[in-house]
């Protein structure tokens, strides 16, 4: 069953554009990255663009994490100086491959839409893998605007 994220807590999550995702790996150790991500209203979704990678010949640390290991978290963060200002969403859920290409083509044009960046590259379903975390808890914390 999904998890039920209010409209405040939606708005905060699309109203930003980066992310930090961490996943572990099979023995619990922690990887921490930046990421561009769509927000579906009950999904958050990244793909793996052609940004220039350390090239191992091995799949993405945060892919590999995930395959051994499908729990991961994400933090989308408010700093000011004025503390009172403060705001974060903390997402925790399951990480899985999107597999279903209607799928990945409609999230692919939300990115690109989020993205101007993702209009110029050429990504496709058969070469560029796309994740699909799905919230088992949803903690929100701070300034973030009500209805």
């Amino acid at each position: 069953m999904p998890v039920v994220i209010p409209q405040p807590v939606q708005r905060f999550i699309n109203d930003h554009v980066v992310a930090r995702l961490a996943t572990a790996d099979a023995a619990g150790q922690p990887h921490v990255i930046p990421f561009c991500y769509a927000f579906d209203g009950e999904h958050v979704y990244f793909v793996v663009d052609h940004k220039p990678k350390r090239q191992t010949g091995k799949p993405l640390k945060r892919i590999r994490n995930m395959l051994e290991n499908p729990q991961a978290a994400i933090v989308i963060d408010d700093y000011d100086d004025d503390w009172t200002q403060l705001a974060y969403v903390l997402i925790t859920g399951t990480t899985a491959l999107v597999e279903d290409e209607a799928e990945y083509a409609r999230i692919l044009a939300r990115l690109r839409e989020r993205y101007p960046q993702y209009r110029a590259m050429d990504l496709t379903f058969a070469d560029n893998a796309m994740v699909r975390i799905s919230p088992t808890k949803v903690h929100a914390w701070g300034k973030i605007e009500q209805d």
